[in-house]
């Protein structure tokens, strides 16, 4: 048996191991996340970004996280996108929404994007969503440097994504490790049991980092690359040097660097710089995560090649889980930017804390804009509801939370009580006049998520559509 094999069988073992309680094994759930990160280079995205987000990929994928640097933020452009999504957000909705995925939550600060889609099933078990931000460069007042972070509970799990963007230059290693553990120790959120990105079960860490390849000359670098040798590179990397010397790095887990160096490209071109100022290749664009321990690491335990870790979190070894990378590669046939984006694909196994929505919703009776329709609603289990919690009607494929066709406010006189079911009527006016599928869904403004959606129902065509002659159109698959 060759040592590869023996490895992988010693992995097996182990998730085994990590997934069996009290002698028998423990149900589980496998779920697949996409993670794209991108240094756009104030560009305006391409046409299509297909193989960007690999929508054919199969297991299918369950949740997209993106994040972006660079975003274009000229003043004017800035203060338009202040009003409305910018075009690097409508791209990835109108992508993406067809394809049954909606935009969870998304936060930016300058050119720093970060965005979070989901299938629309999992949509009332994404809870606790935050979001915060982290100013570094230029005094930290501008923006330009720095992070923006997203976290929510995924079925009970706490999961944190944190995407930067590090100081530039070769001399800056260190400055960029400053930074990051500038960021770590003062970004928070207001969640009891997870107030630091640390606190959480997952972490993960990607960005424009920054890290360049130390030592090695221009020619050096460039010829090992052309000749396949990206092995000669890694140990100069300035990211893996510093995670020999600092602790809290060795806690986060990074793929092989298997693929080429992502800076610095000549624009529309997959030929490195050949400006005057030929910058030297370096792996600047970067994915890793961390698994909270469950105690301190010790040297023993480090394995920068490991690329399965599961979980140990104190007292929640009943609902383990494990984060698996699939894929960790660059997608070279994209030339807007002089970066190349890189992608990972992850499997995140797990025990669900929880698999019941907290609100149960459904249509009563017939709808179309014809007469008033009706509505029900039963709070499942207490969840601070609220009474400006609403609850929209969605067209299936819609491509965030606000992207309903009307609303109706919960109850506003009082609170329901756990399985009081409450009825809601929906003024026909408010109606389309087409039929359609919909969906509704109730959204928490406390958990700032949908907590519950209906099953998928038909609106029948009002008799106005009919006189009016309206005719609807299918664009994308989607009825207009």
């Amino acid at each position: 048996m060759s040592s590869d094999d023996e490895a992988g069988e010693e992995v097996s073992r182990t998730l085994d191991e990590a997934f069996q309680l009290c002698g028998r094994l423990l149900p589980t759930d496998a779920f697949r996340l996409h993670m794209v990160t991108w240094n756009v280079a104030t560009a305006e995205p391409p046409e299509d970004v297909a193989s960007l987000l690999q929508l054919n990929d199969q297991p299918a994928i369950d949740l997209y996280v993106i994040g972006l640097q660079e975003v274009n933020v000229t003043p004017v452009r800035f203060i338009s996108d202040l009003m409305a999504e910018d075009s690097w957000s409508h791209l990835f909705m109108d992508t993406l929404g067809p394809k049954g995925f909606v935009k969870v939550t998304s936060v930016r600060m300058q050119g720093l994007l970060l965005l979070v889609f989901a299938k629309m099933m999992h949509l009332p078990f994404i809870r606790n969503i935050q979001t915060t931000y982290t100013r570094t460069g230029i005094f930290g007042y501008w923006g330009n440097k720095g992070a923006v972070s997203v976290r929510f509970s995924f079925y009970g799990h706490m999961m944190c994504f944190l995407n930067c963007h590090l100081a530039a230059h070769m001399h800056n290693a260190l400055q960029r490790v400053d930074e990051f553990e500038y960021i770590l120790e003062t970004q928070d959120f207001d969640i009891f049991d997870t107030p630091h990105v640390l606190d959480h079960k997952v972490v993960f860490w990607f960005g424009d980092l920054n890290f360049r390849i130390e030592d090695h000359g221009l020619h050096f670098v460039r010829s090992s690359i052309n000749g396949g040798r990206l092995n000669l590179l890694w140990s100069k990397d300035q990211l893996i040097m510093m995670k020999k010397k600092e602790p809290f790095l060795q806690e986060f887990d990074e793929g092989p660097l298997n693929f080429k160096p992502t800076y610095k490209f000549d624009r529309k071109a997959d030929s490195y710089d050949t400006s005057g100022k030929k910058r030297k290749p370096a792996w600047t664009d970067r994915i890793l995560w961390r698994i909270k321990p469950k105690s301190l690491p010790s040297e023993e335990d480090d394995d920068d090649d490991e690329k399965a870790s599961t979980s140990a979190d104190d007292g929640q070894e009943e609902y383990p889980i494990m984060v698996t990378q699939n894929t960790y590669t660059s997608v070279m046939s994209y030339g807007v930017s002089d970066h190349k984006p890189v992608i990972g694909n992850f499997t995140l196994e797990l025990r669900k804390y929880f698999d019941t929505q907290l609100v149960d919703l459904a249509p009563a009776g017939e709808w179309s804009a014809d007469h008033d329709a009706l509505l029900t609603y039963t709070i499942l289990e207490d969840f601070m509801s609220s009474t400006w919690d609403w609850i929209g009607l969605y067209k299936v494929g819609f491509k965030s939370a606000s992207n309903y066709e009307t609303f109706v406010w919960v109850r506003e006189n009082e609170l329901p009580e756990v399985n009081e079911v409450i009825e809601k009527s929906v003024a026909k006016d408010d109606l389309p006049l087409l039929s359609g599928e919909y969906v509704l869904g109730y959204y928490s403004t406390n958990l700032n998520s949908i907590v519950g959606l209906s099953d998928n129902f038909q609106i029948l065509e009002s008799k106005r559509a009919a006189m009016e002659d309206l005719v609807s159109k299918d664009i994308n698959g989607i009825d207009k």
